[in-house]
């Protein structure tokens, strides 16, 4: 094998494949990335347990096609250090060369026959626009759990609706739901009539591996979306990744949103987000932040502390349904919240003290909506 390529292309391809490189493995060739030449074009792929990833990328000149094992993170290193320019890259016996513009580097090669065979992309359901695939994605994230014990929790629920073209992203911690959808078109079944109402599916992802992914993936045209029974996949200009699903379910959020006749206060974000921000500053480790809103002077005042350190910060906002309502929450759920949304203003829709308590925008509170428990309000 021999090509030459461009730094920036080799770096940006490596690390792309390098995310899913275990970080520690019994297996040592699961620590290597494979270089193959073969089809004209550079393809980088890795894999571990629960992921693969694989990456496409045009080479400069292909010199000699081949394939190669080398270790993953050794490579990603070197191409970081490399000068800017073109780059040559030749298995020379047992040892693969990278070199550029006077630096040389040699790497110890992997024995390809140990190497497991990359999966396969499980079936394509349909196609998402990229950039609102990765907003909805971190926008559930935080929600979810971070308890390895309960791995249901720790993933994100990924709900394909083909009859509405509807996708829906869910996680939760069991302390607050967040859901947000968006439109995807599913992929039609067998030829003549469209069969897209067949196209439905509901599994969970890992919420760390799915933000990668999200992350990893450009930002402009569509992603398709692949699931089976195992594993889900996604694939967008030359990239192709595949993921282990969690067993379980997520509890269904239909009933729990289902607030009746709650107080309904609107807020500016920008400005609701620096003052959680201000007063939190005094809020010892996870005391809350209270929320009192009056529709006589249509205003929320804010506070958090206790004793002689506190804080406070009053704010404009609307309240109909009730004269006034006071409310407390955890200061980082609420701020994670908070900060999920980019629309201009905010509604909560409020139950009082010690219950539920749901976040949405004001121009379209179906897409984006985030569920928190209201707590006991301090004594200021």
């Amino acid at each position: 094998m021999e090509f030459r390529i461009e730094r920036s292309a080799l770096t940006e391809a490596v690390a792309w494949a390098a995310r899913v490189l275990p970080v520690r493995s019994p297996v040592p060739v699961l620590g290597g990335l494979l270089l193959d030449t073969e089809g004209g074009r550079l393809r980088v792929s890795g894999l571990d347990y629960e992921a693969s990833a694989r990456i496409d990328v045009e080479a400069a000149e292909i010199l000699r096609p081949g394939k190669v094992l080398v270790m993953g993170r050794r490579l990603l290193d070197i191409c970081k250090v490399l000068p800017d320019g073109p780059v040559e890259c030749a298995v020379e016996g047992s040892r693969f060369t990278v070199s550029g513009d006077g630096a040389r580097f040699g790497l110890s090669v992997l024995p390809l026959a140990d190497y497991p065979a990359l999966p396969s992309l499980p079936q394509v359901r349909g196609a998402v626009d990229a950039a609102e695939f990765a907003a909805a994605v971190a926008d559930v994230a935080v929600a979810a759990g971070r308890d390895d014990t309960l791995p249901a929790l720790t993933g994100i629920r990924l709900g394909l609706d083909g009859e509405t073209g509807t996708m829906t992203l869910a996680a939760t911690d069991r302390y607050r739901f967040a859901v947000r959808t968006l439109p995807w078109k599913a992929t039609a079944g067998d030829p003549g009539p469209d069969r897209s109402a067949d196209v439905s599916a509901d599994v969970i992802v890992s919420a760390r591996r799915l933000t990668e992914i999200a992350r990893s993936l450009g930002r402009s045209g569509l992603v398709s979306v692949a699931l089976d029974a195992g594993s889900a996949g996604f694939e967008h200009v030359g990239m192709r990744t595949t993921v282990r699903l969690l067993e379980g379910r997520l509890p269904r959020h239909d009933k729990l949103f289902a607030l009746e006749s709650p107080a309904v206060a609107v807020v500016d974000r920008a400005r609701l987000v620096e003052a959680v921000k201000r007063v939190s500053v005094v809020a010892d480790g996870d005391s809350p932040v209270q929320m009192s809103f009056s529709a006589a002077d249509n205003s929320v005042l804010l506070q958090a502390g206790y004793e002689d350190d506190v804080a406070s910060q009053r704010l404009p906002a609307t309240l109909e349904g009730a004269r006034e309502m006071t409310v407390a929450f955890n200061p980082g759920y609420l701020a994670d919240a908070l900060a999920s949304f980019d629309e201009p203003a905010l509604r909560l829709l409020l139950m009082g003290a010690g219950q539920r308590a749901m976040i949405t925008g004001e121009s379209e509170p179906d897409a984006h909506r985030h569920l928190l428990m209201s707590v006991k309000p301090p004594l200021m």
